[in-house]
């Protein structure tokens, strides 16, 4: 029998919460940690993941991004433009829709996505023989799974919430 199954849904709950008390100081710990290691490069925490998501997708519009990363098309807007000021990403015509521009990486915008995952995975790979793969496997299916949970969420607001 699953173990999973073997557990009431409370007492589920209860574990999946201390999921959410990991997460919380662990993001806000990677946020800093970006926020330290790519400030040599101009590269915040924002604009690194608007880097990151073109680099693993190709061409989106702002909407599209903001939709992929569960934040404001506004804060997606403003980072955005400052990748643009950096000269990492440019606007080019969208086929599909007129007034809703491609934003793409340029040359200099792949060369500092990938100069900041190399410094990230590096530090990663710190964690080898400490967890396997299977564990690393089921981190990601419960987190996938939680995020699912919290696909009615609108994240698109008025009130504009940063990751810095």
């Amino acid at each position: 029998m699953d173990e999973a199954a073997e557990e009431t849904p409370d007492v589920m709950a209860a574990r999946l919460a201390e999921v959410y008390d990991l997460v919380g100081p662990l993001y806000r710990r990677v946020l800093r940690k970006v926020e330290l290691d790519g400030a040599d490069a101009g590269v915040s925490v924002g604009v690194r993941a608007v880097l990151d998501l073109l680099a693993k997708r190709g061409p989106l519009t702002v909407p599209q991004m903001g939709r992929a990363q569960s934040l404001s098309r506004q804060f997606v807007q403003r980072m955005t433009n400052e990748a643009a000021a950096l000269r990492y990403v440019e606007a080019v015509p969208n086929p599909a829709h007129k007034r809703s521009s491609l934003i793409r990486l340029t040359g200099a915008g792949r060369a500092a996505i990938a100069a900041v995952v190399d410094r990230e995975r590096a530090e990663l790979a710190g964690i080898h023989g400490r967890v396997s793969g299977g564990d690393v496997d089921a981190c990601v299916r419960v987190l996938t799974e939680m995020l699912r949970l919290l696909d009615d969420v609108d994240v698109d607001m008025d009130v504009d919430v940063d990751v810095d």
